[in-house]
């Protein structure tokens, strides 16, 4: 039986709607909306195409009480039906991966011979060199969670809680789940269907204490 899946949400009441949830119902997420969700989650943008999110989809009963163990016992990893092990993998400038997303863009017409070109001398370049990030695990991180964003407010739309969650021992986890060492585990995200305790929302800074006009530390307003 195939699931129709409309969204519940527009786009901005999913943004203004979700909510970290603190603990989950059981109900199961259907198959082909949980794949829905991971396949929009994943088109998020990402720097010349690499991708260097990924997951590990974690659905047993027992390993997701493993990964609990390595998250400090916290409920909500154990209550969800689905949790994600977001990771970045520091692997993606290699040589052959870069073809890989090379060929990928030309079967699609997104990437012709002068932009592979380009590809290729300017991503090494940028994994050498690294200008705008300290080290390769703070890059692949950064586009990970853009990823997860991604992710979460699909799932919104789709009527799905979720909770991003930093609180586990990255080395436990990468023990237990036979995560390369390439591999880095950027945080869980639980997906499901929330229950009590809800989290309130905590409000947000107004726009022009968080941004400036022109110049760092400027006031800006509209």
């Amino acid at each position: 039986m195939t699931t129709e899946m409309h969204s519940t949400l527009g786009l901005k009441e999913s943004i203004e709607q979700r909510r970290a949830a603190r603990a989950f119902r059981s109900d199961p997420i259907p198959e082909e909306l949980l794949g829905e969700i991971l396949r929009l989650g994943v088109r998020s943008p990402s720097g010349y195409n690499l991708q260097p999110w990924r997951f590990v989809v974690v659905r047993e009963q027992e390993n997701k009480e493993k990964l609990k163990a390595c998250a400090f016992n916290q409920r909500q990893v154990g209550e969800a039906p689905v949790v994600l092990i977001c990771c970045g993998d520091r692997r993606v400038g290699d040589s052959d991966y870069i073809e890989s997303v090379i060929q990928m863009g030309m079967e699609t017409g997104g990437v012709n011979e002068q932009f592979a070109n380009v590809m290729r001398e300017q991503i090494p370049a940028l994994f050498e060199y690294h200008p705008c990030f300290e080290n390769v695990e703070a890059w692949t991180n950064r586009h990970t969670m853009l990823a997860v964003a991604h992710i979460m407010i699909v799932a919104k739309s789709f009527g799905v809680d979720s909770c991003p969650m930093e609180g586990f021992v990255s080395a436990q986890v990468k023990e237990a789940f036979q995560i390369p060492e390439e591999v880095d585990v950027c945080c869980l995200l639980p997906l499901g269907y929330a229950t009590e305790p809800f989290k309130q929302y905590g409000g947000r800074f107004e726009i022009d204490q968080v941004f400036f006009a022109e110049s760092y530390g400027e006031y800006f307003e509209l």
